[in-house]
């Protein structure tokens, strides 16, 4: 290789990487000048002081209180239907300050996403479901026995639309999940709290046009028809104490987003891979490639049009790989139709909402973590209800009660108990 060539390839790695910055930052669109002006300020020498905590350009979960005139959103999943590392698929975590915490979809990979939160999930009950991809709800199953072992003890309630058969609807695709889950949970009976594990179906009519579909505690969501795959999907918008949240799910432009995403404080919608990534990166067909990222989902171009349209104080765009390879292409496409605040979605991106202002952050989170500790009491198992071991299979058993006692004795003799093994 000559030198002529080395210095080729460093100069694009280097313009790349620039590139993927400005899109990075254009993604960050919230009043970035303000946010650079507060740090340099809090930053500045007569301000900074040895042992108090300065002013965090990041969040950290369960740090931080959240008013009662704010919504604060998390994304637990930007990317596509091959959930990866870096990004998994849909997932978006909203907050209110009334205390409210609602799942918008809950696509494969996102559960982890969701734990690194640090939120009791007693609290995480609520998820609405646009429709019935698995990158859109691959991980219900995780949330709902991980959740139900870890503290929800109530049901998880899902909100979620008919399909134009009754076999295409939520109502079946959660019955026939829980059969599958069967051996899973007839295995925690007699041993766990038993209050979770159940599901509470809310299906709508997917052909209802701004139909309220939820409304307590001061919140009202609706839903309106999406155009994706088959009949089926919709959009939600979230409105509250004069804030309007948007999730478009997967969506071809449409007239009733179009009219009904009007006037959000925040608007989710889909924007997928450019047609020329999809050809070199997963391997399409030229027609393929054109079929799937300009008609069955939308385009960078077609996203900024949308935009451009319903005027939203932040724009986020989600459903792409977010590499520095594939940004630039992604921001290219919707800046020759949009030119209004802007964020490129990836996980782990947070926005704290207020009628004054929109900050957005990344989260940094703790890998190690545990579920927080339960909201309630954990009710005490019934052992009569457990399924018990075939002879065959009990008779395999190893006998080590005479190491297992000293941990009963020890558990018994802290807590006042009296329990025996098996």
């Amino acid at each position: 290789m000559t030198k002529k060539s080395v210095f080729t390839g460093v100069f694009i790695t280097l313009v790349a990487a620039m590139i993927y910055q400005w899109g990075h930052i254009d993604g960050l669109a919230g009043k970035p000048s303000v946010l650079i002006s507060e740090s340099i300020a809090a930053d500045s020498p007569t301000k900074i002081s040895p042992v108090k905590a300065r002013a965090r350009d990041f969040y950290a979960p369960n740090s931080e209180d959240l008013a009662p005139d704010e919504m604060r959103l998390i994304a637990c999943g930007t990317g596509m239907p091959t959930a990866r590392p870096k990004q998994a698929a849909s997932c978006w975590l909203l907050e209110l300050g009334n205390g409210d915490k609602f799942i918008f979809d809950v696509g494969t990979g996102s559960a982890e996403r969701i734990a690194a939160m640090q939120i009791p999930y007693n609290y995480l009950d609520k998820v609405f479901l646009s429709h019935l991809h698995t990158d859109h709800f691959g991980d219900l199953d995780a949330l709902f026995v991980g959740g139900a072992l870890a503290g929800r003890q109530k049901p998880l309630r899902v909100w979620g639309p008919s399909g134009d058969t009754p076999e295409r609807g939520t109502k079946y695709a959660l019955e026939h999940l829980r059969k599958a889950l069967t051996w899973d949970l007839d295995g925690r009976l007699g041993i766990t709290d038993p209050r979770g594990y159940h599901f509470e179906v809310h299906e709508f009519d997917y052909k209802g046009i701004n139909a309220v579909i939820y409304q307590e505690n001061g919140v009202t969501i609706r839903s309106y028809p999406a155009i994706h795959a088959l009949d089926g999907p919709v959009s939600f918008s979230l409105e509250w104490n004069g804030l309007k949240f948007v999730f478009g799910g997967d969506t071809y432009p449409n007239k009733w987003f179009d009219e009904h995403a009007k006037n959000a404080d925040l608007a989710i919608h889909e924007c997928f891979v450019t047609v020329p990534d999809m050809i070199a990166k997963f391997g399409f067909t030229p027609q393929g490639a054109l079929s799937v990222a300009t008609q069955v989902h939308t385009s960078p171009e077609a996203f900024g049009k949308v935009m451009s349209r319903i005027k939203p104080r932040m724009a986020v765009a989600y459903h792409f790989y977010n590499d520095f390879d594939t940004t630039a292409g992604i921001l290219n496409g919707v800046r020759t139709t949009y030119d209004g605040p802007l964020s490129l979605a990836e996980d782990y991106m947070v926005w704290n909402i207020t009628k004054d202002d929109i900050r957005v952050r990344m989260a940094r989170i703790d890998e190690d973590v545990w579920p927080p500790v339960a909201t309630e009491k954990p009710q005490v198992p019934d052992p009569s209800t457990r399924i018990p071991y075939s002879d065959m299979i009990a008779g395999g058993k190893l006998d080590v009660q005479d190491v297992i006692q000293p941990v009963y004795d020890e558990i018994n003799k802290k807590y006042g108990l009296n329990e025996k093994q098996d």
